[in-house]
């Protein structure tokens, strides 16, 4: 299983927005491709004055799906994501592997 985890900071201003699209329409888009099986949104507990920070983990089953996902479909998505947040919710992205769930 790999995860797929970006990592955004979101400002204050613009976060309850923020959450609402990436509930209704940015996750279900990503989630349409049918490359990956979940989606989490988790919050960083942190204390920070510079917004909130959230970290969206995507689960796909192979590197294979996650290359599909970033040749067909990244581009668009990421370019209406920039256009709507790139400079109020800035992201990074972090891929990882499940070694073993215990």
């Amino acid at each position: 299983m790999i995860i797929y985890n970006i990592t955004i900071n979101v400002n204050l201003e613009i976060a309850e927005e923020w959450l609402v699209w990436m509930k209704k329409d940015h996750i279900p888009k990503v989630l349409g491709t049918k490359l990956f099986v979940s989606a989490t949104i988790n919050r960083v507990i942190s204390a920070s004055d510079t917004g909130i920070t959230y970290a969206v983990a995507y689960k796909c089953r192979s590197l294979k799906d996650l290359q599909e996902y970033e040749s067909r479909y990244a581009t668009k998505l990421r370019d209406e994501y920039h256009l709507l947040y790139s400079d109020l919710a800035p992201t990074f992205r972090t891929i990882m592997e499940v070694i073993e769930e215990l």
